[in-house]
């Protein structure tokens, strides 16, 4: 089983790309937000830590942690965000780092792919075998950021700023995959890449 992971900017075209692959190849594909999601249920790992870092103000009726108010909080105060991310971070790593284990262990796919959007920040390099950066062409995605996503111009500078560069993504990941025309062309990059490891 090769272990991947995928990054690049908003707007690059990664979920989309996914869906491609997990419909195209015997795979597994772990979202790490979604792994985030997990780890502050009630009962796990993250989730008393951050009512106590937080209040219990940041839980709704449910009792579940809601991140609407997780990232009021952190509007209100920028400090808490490394405080946040800190708390969580570690723990998405080690369930990625366990489902791999188990994978392994069963082989049951050919490949597992992980999309995180701190995949390099965070050393995802050390635990996969490779990674992939789908680049795509500033005006390409900031077309879809404001078709799909409604976000103006400002809000699409502030994100790009706070992104890796072009070049740090390219410095880190063996592979680019071009994801600024068709899609029709970007699943043929895809589909030759995979078939070398196969």
């Amino acid at each position: 089983m090769r272990v991947i992971g995928i990054t690049g900017g908003v707007g690059s075209g990664k979920t989309e790309l996914l869906a491609y692959i997990r419909d195209n190849c015997r795979c597994k594909i772990i979202l790490a937000d979604e792994v985030a999601h997990t780890v502050e249920e009630p009962g796990q790992p993250c989730y008393l830590e951050l009512t106590e870092l937080l209040g219990r103000d940041i839980l709704s009726e449910d009792g579940r942690i809601d991140r609407r108010k997780i990232a009021a909080k952190i509007f209100a105060d920028r400090t808490l965000l490394q405080r946040v991310n800190r708390i969580i971070h570690p723990r998405v790593k080690e369930w990625i780092l366990s489902e791999i284990e188990e994978d392994r262990r069963k082989d049951r796919t050919d490949f597992l792919f992980i999309e995180a959007a701190l995949l390099i920040e965070e050393g995802y390099a050390d635990i996969v075998d490779e990674l992939w950066y789908i680049h795509a062409q500033d005006n390409v995605r900031r077309e879809r950021l404001k078709r799909s996503r409604a976000y103006d111009d400002e809000r699409i500078e502030g994100i790009f700023r706070s992104q890796l560069s072009e070049g740090e993504y390219r410095k880190w990941c063996r592979t680019v995959i071009d994801n600024s025309g068709s899609l029709q062309d970007t699943y043929k990059q895809i589909d030759k890449k995979l078939e070398e490891y196969l």
